[in-house]
């Protein structure tokens, strides 16, 4: 399910996923096909990990990354999730073939 709120996605970001919803800071962002398909892996790998193991990694992980680079953004580009959603965003049916836990072959 879709959500537009410039309010809960967080500043310098254009969507955010916790399942089973994708907010999206404006209505435009909707026909946005590769940022949907980004924020639907997440989804994916939410259902996985039952969301809360999902955030739990994702926080631990960027911990770890960003005493590693000393750098927010390049923390975040480097998370698993992350590597996983920004590298098959532009294969639409990545979600079709994709095998479980597949984030595991981009931890760090």
């Amino acid at each position: 399910m879709i959500i537009i709120s410039k309010y809960l996605v967080p500043k310098n970001y254009i969507g955010l996923t916790i399942y089973p919803f994708v907010f999206l800071k404006n209505k435009e962002l909707k026909s946005d096909s590769y940022l949907l398909n980004h924020e639907n892996i997440h989804l994916q790998q939410q259902k996985e990990l039952f969301w809360v193991f999902f955030f739990v990694w994702y926080f631990a992980e960027y911990l770890v990354l960003l005493i590693k680079y000393k750098n927010h953004n390049k923390a975040y580009k480097n998370i698993s999730f992350e590597k996983e959603a920004y590298q098959n965003e532009g294969n639409l049916n990545y979600l079709l073939d994709r095998k479980k836990y597949s984030f595991t072959k981009y931890i760090m």
